[in-house]
């Protein structure tokens, strides 16, 4: 056999096994390593394993999340800020991109700081750099508040580094922080469990450098058509303030995500039944 014959045999192949992988699931969802996307995402995992779906998860960085929906290779998103936030995800990806629904339609980032530090404006930043240590505690670089946090200190002339780690370094350090009672900046946004673990305000923005964002579930072109059930439950999957928040706490409250998706599901099952029906 020729080579090239060879080629296009073992490519056949590959795909053949790939489109056999893919009909193994009804739906792939991808998820970042933020809370409210690992609570949401976590919940939905739940109830549609529950009415008989068959689901898989892969947590991955927002970038390539929205790089392998425009591509196919996975269903949904559950955790795309936007029109803000995301909006250099959405302008390079969204062409090819679906929006299902919209789970949360206040979603608020910014630079935070705890309610006993007495300034109130990113303008009153620099002329008490000393007392913050000139850090501000942010998450990683490929996040959106990350790149809007970097616009920030450029905009208002900041005499401050933005500090990127993960979100739960930063978290740690606003705990020692406050053991301490010493002044620090963190990236914040809700919601988060932050809010309600600690007490913090966000400092004032008068440039409008953080805009106020809808988190919105999108999928790869195609999925609303190849699963029409599945596609309407997303629709219909809205969360208020007060239930993402406890959603999101009690998913962090336990050692696994799904621990704490399930005791939020069995809570308020009533609800979320009339999303979706059990799989014929």
């Amino acid at each position: 056999m020729k080579l090239r014959n060879i080629f296009i045999l073992a490519l056949a192949i590959l795909t053949l096994i790939s489109c056999e992988r893919r009909r193994k699931q009804d739906v792939v969802i991808l998820y970042p390593n933020w809370m409210e996307g690992i609570a949401m995402t976590h919940l939905a995992d739940v109830i549609l394993r529950d009415k008989g779906y068959i689901t898989s998860l892969k947590r991955i960085e927002p970038g390539p999340i929205y790089a392998a929906l425009s591509r196919g290779d996975a269903d949904v998103y559950m955790d795309a800020w936007l029109p803000n936030t995301h909006q250099e995800y959405w302008r390079r990806f969204g062409h090819r991109l679906d929006v299902l629904g919209v789970i949360f339609d206040d979603g608020v980032t910014g630079l935070v700081v705890p309610d006993y530090v007495d300034i109130n404006s990113i303008e009153e930043l620099n002329n008490n750099k000393d007392k913050f240590g000139g850090k501000i505690f942010g998450i990683a670089a490929g996040a959106g508040i990350h790149a809007n946090t970097e616009r920030a200190i450029t905009e208002y002339g900041l005499d401050f580094q933005q500090i990127s780690s993960s979100e739960t370094s930063m978290l740690t350090a606003l705990r020692q922080a406050e053991s301490r009672n010493e002044w620090i900046i963190i990236t914040g946004w809700k919601p988060h469990f932050m809010w309600f673990r600690h007490k913090l305000k966000t400092l004032e923005d008068p440039k409008g450098i953080y805009p106020n964002d809808e988190i919105r579930i999108v999928s790869r072109l195609g999925f609303r058509d190849d699963q029409p059930e599945i596609a309407d439950f997303f629709k219909k999957f809205v969360l208020s303030n007060d239930m993402l928040g406890e959603l999101i706490n009690d998913v962090e409250s336990e050692r696994e995500p799904e621990i704490g998706a399930r005791k939020f599901y069995e809570k308020y099952k009533s609800t979320f039944n009339s999303w979706l029906k059990e799989k014929s």
